[in-house]
């Protein structure tokens, strides 16, 4: 604002110093000269508008954001072996009769995390979702098999949290149990 006010005064000074510096002679045009000092003024003060615009632009520009990515240690997956599952036969000729075929146990899948672990927290470098490690060792019995790369301590303002975080268990086959 102040810039503004400054300058057009300065302007004003400009053009009035430049009529009352030449002397009044007879016979002569002096309004043409007092059009092209105005004229003059005009195009020096939009250029210095300009140039202040275009500085204005650039400063409000946001600064780029840089992404940080963390370097997790390279993993090997070894092959799967999953055994066959035992399927009785239906009938054996030998001895004559049907036998009873047992209900197969019900399997458990490793790879479900209980829903209720699953915490989100603010941290200074923004929002984290994570596996707390005590709700871990409490509700889901294959916790020691975790891969270690995924367990980190996070600062947060009421200290520090450890746990699981969940996009490296979802990047490792990791699942949410629903329901």
């Amino acid at each position: 604002m102040y810039r503004k006010f400054i300058a057009t005064i300065t302007a004003a000074a400009i053009a009035l110093t430049a009529i009352g510096a030449v002397p009044a002679r007879a016979g002569e045009n002096d309004t043409a000269r007092v059009v092209a000092a105005i004229l003059g003024l005009a195009v020096v003060g939009k250029i210095i508008h300009d140039k202040k615009k275009d500085r204005d632009a650039n400063r409000h520009e946001p600064a780029p954001v840089q992404q940080v990515h963390k370097q997790h240690p390279p993993r090997y997956d070894s092959p799967r072996y999953d055994p066959p599952r035992y399927d009785p036969p239906r009938y054996d000729p030998q001895y004559g009769h049907k036998p009873q075929a047992r209900p197969l146990p019900e399997r458990v899948n490793r790879k479900l995390l209980p829903g209720q672990c699953l915490r989100s927290l603010e941290t200074r470098h923004g929002k984290v979702r994570m596996f707390g490690n005590r709700c871990l060792q409490r509700n889901y019995s294959f916790a020691h098999r975790l891969p270690q790369h995924c367990n980190f301590s996070f600062k947060t303002r009421d200290g520090y949290r450890r746990g699981y975080e969940a996009r490296c268990l979802r990047d490792a086959g990791y699942r949410l149990a629903r329901g």
